[in-house]
């Protein structure tokens, strides 16, 4: 297994927030399966930085126990594991204390000269008094690189504040604006599609293709994000990030290469041509709303009120757009774009709906015609289906039936489906950013939010309720049905 991977150099990766959630479920799993696989030389080191007063074999000891709860259904040798818990420190900080910075910086200086990453996974308040320590230190010159989660501020002004901060510590190239959704293998096998087969870049425009659908539904509801969640919102957490940037891989030029800002390049285009949303049309091309209790297959859920303790009802728990790209590929095609909580089912899909043939030529009895449709799934498994009509076989007569040419990409290929993160965590070891955004892309994004948040702000209208466990407010089906369209459903 190990030979598919090319090593990355020798590197230091300081997490600031190691012993949160993102650390814990995403982060070190995905260091541990580039360990495992050699694709993490020896000699690199991992330290956590948090509040909690740990020392170091407690620290690995609760990384073991969280590596074990997630690779519960894999086999690792405990060897594997022993080895990469080697590579683990850990430091107490607090990022707003004076105390422990000096010891950090003895600690990484001691290895000047390798890459030298810095996570912030932690909450964007504390981004900018990081960046400023870490500048003061002399700790960002030489081959450094710095992450950033999301959400990259609440709003335009908040988030060009923050990269303005971090940019007087890093440089664009240093800076590593992360959306795991960028890394799914899904994602990476749409630009393949597209600029690697003749058969679909040719009708890949207004011409060919009737609409396009993203849906990110999630069936848990906040759980242990309700404060957050309250100040956020689905439209702030979702669509700002993950569904926009799905969106500009599916509707951008081809570029003149891979390279990371030709790529960029024709993303930040489809942001800077998203039709305007704003109070004079908000009404008819957004829904908002907010789930209330219903039913899972564990059994009852609570409501988001009830869940969240907070009286917070015009907090959006579920976001459905109409969008449209104004420019001459994608003139009068609509983007409906979906995403919510306790949803009837945890999917993410990018779904190519094409224009119906112009003219049939076969008899009513064959059967009606329905038109293709290209579904490229993000999760939970990841693969490609391509709906075509076939004759139905037997005797009989001509009848015509839709099936789907169905790639599973770990039926096809015979291996794990690596998390996003592996792949993301690995680009910023090189120094890759074409998978990671740049400034100008979230100040794009967040100037096409930011008046859909003011036509809400000013609406005397709430989130629209929905059962838990459904697909959402019925404005949601109507947002789409009285174009003509419906959702997509797996079995269509």
């Amino acid at each position: 297994m190990s030979g598919q991977f090319q090593p990355v150099e020798v590197f230091d990766l300081v997490i600031f927030g190691g012993t949160g959630d993102l650390a814990l479920r995403k982060l070190l799993p995905a260091l541990f399966h580039r360990f495992a696989d050699g694709q993490i030389s020896a000699g690199s080191r991992v330290i956590g930085i948090a509040r909690d007063r740990l020392d170091e074999s407690e620290y690995r000891a609760r990384i073991r126990a969280a590596l074990e709860r997630t690779l519960a259904a894999e086999a690792h040798s405990a060897t594997m594991l022993e080895q990469f818990l080697q590579l683990i420190s850990y430091r107490a900080l607090d990022a707003t204390q004076d105390h422990g910075w000096s010891e950090l910086a003895t600690m990484l200086n001691v290895a000047d000269g390798r890459v030298r990453v810095f996570y912030l996974a932690t909450a964007a308040n504390v981004f900018v008094a990081i960046c400023e320590r870490l500048r003061e230190l002399g700790l960002t010159q030489g081959k450094v690189r710095v992450v950033i989660e999301k959400p990259i501020g609440h709003d335009l002004r908040s988030a060009a504040a923050i990269n303005d901060a971090v940019g007087r510590a890093f440089a664009e190239r240093q800076t590593f604006r992360i959306d795991h959704y960028l890394g799914k293998e899904t994602v990476q096998n749409l630009i393949a599609l597209r600029f690697g087969n003749a058969l679909f870049e040719p009708l890949w425009s207004a011409e060919h293709i009737d609409h396009v659908q993203i849906t990110v539904a999630e069936n848990i509801g906040v759980e242990s994000r309700a404060a957050y969640y309250a100040g956020a919102g689905a439209l702030r957490d979702m669509v700002q990030n993950h569904l926009l940037q799905l969106l500009c891989m599916v509707a951008m030029e081809p570029p003149a290469s891979l390279e990371p800002d030709a790529v960029r390049d024709e993303k930040l285009k489809v942001l800077r041509a998203l039709r305007r949303i704003d109070a004079g049309n908000a009404d008819q091309l957004t829904v908002r709303g907010q789930y209330r209790a219903g039913a899972s297959a564990a059994g009852p859920v609570p409501g988001y009120l009830e869940e969240s303790g907070r009286d917070d009802v015009r907090t959006d728990t579920f976001v459905a757009i109409k969008a449209e790209v104004a420019n001459w590929r994608w003139a009068g095609v609509p983007f409906y774009l979906r995403t919510g909580k306790r949803l009837a089912a945890r999917v993410s899909e990018i779904v190519i709906a094409f224009r119906a043939i112009p003219h049939s030529i076969f008899a009513p009895a064959a059967g009606p015609i329905a038109p293709n449709k290209l579904v490229l799934r993000l999760q939970p498994d990841e693969g490609v289906k391509l709906w075509l009509m076939i004759k139905s076989p037997g005797p009989g007569g001509l009848r015509l039936r839709r099936v789907p040419l169905d790639m599973s990409f770990a039926e096809a290929f015979g291996v794990r489906n690596a998390d996003a993160y592996e792949r993301l965590l690995m680009d910023v070891v090189r120094g890759n950013p074409t998978l990671f955004m740049r400034r100008d892309e979230v100040e794009a994004a967040w100037q096409w939010i930011d008046p859909i948040l003011n036509a809400w702000a000013a609406s005397d209208d709430l989130p629209k309720p929905y059962t838990a466990g459904t697909w959402g407010p019925s404005a949601a089906v109507a947002l789409i049905e009285r174009d003509g369209r419906t959702w997509h459903e797996d079995a269509d």
